[in-house]
């Protein structure tokens, strides 16, 4: 199985730490509005997901939606969420933790590709 997000232990220990202040959680890939490229994080629920939004996957059990024009844009890579320090986006729920959420990627391989067109 190929994974469309995943994310660095260290993301996962901030999710887990945020999980226990907030409850269930939910992330979506911003688009670059308000806060540039930042995976945002929310309370499960607390943004509202439409049609032009896409479930990637899940990360540290909390669903991660990016648009679809994104998606049209990230769709030959693998995101991978990490943490650095420094401030998160204004609506995101790790800014008072010092921290921010962080979106890297790589390609797929073409090998990964095929086992996606096929699942």
């Amino acid at each position: 199985m190929v994974d469309r997000v995943t994310a660095t232990d260290d993301a996962l220990e901030l999710i887990d730490k945020l999980k226990q202040l907030h409850g269930e959680l939910m992330f979506h890939q911003s688009g670059g509005c308000c806060d540039g490229s930042s995976p945002m994080c929310y309370p499960k629920g607390e943004f509202r997901v439409g049609e032009s939004d896409i479930l990637l996957g899940e990360i540290g059990d909390a669903a991660f939606y990016i648009s679809k024009d994104q998606y049209e844009y990230w769709k030959h890579t693998q995101l991978i969420i990490d943490v650095v320090d420094g401030r998160g986006g204004m609506f995101s729920l790790e800014g008072p933790e010092g921290k921010r959420f962080l979106t890297r990627s790589r390609v797929f391989t073409e090998e990964e590709r095929n086992v996606l067109q096929q699942g």
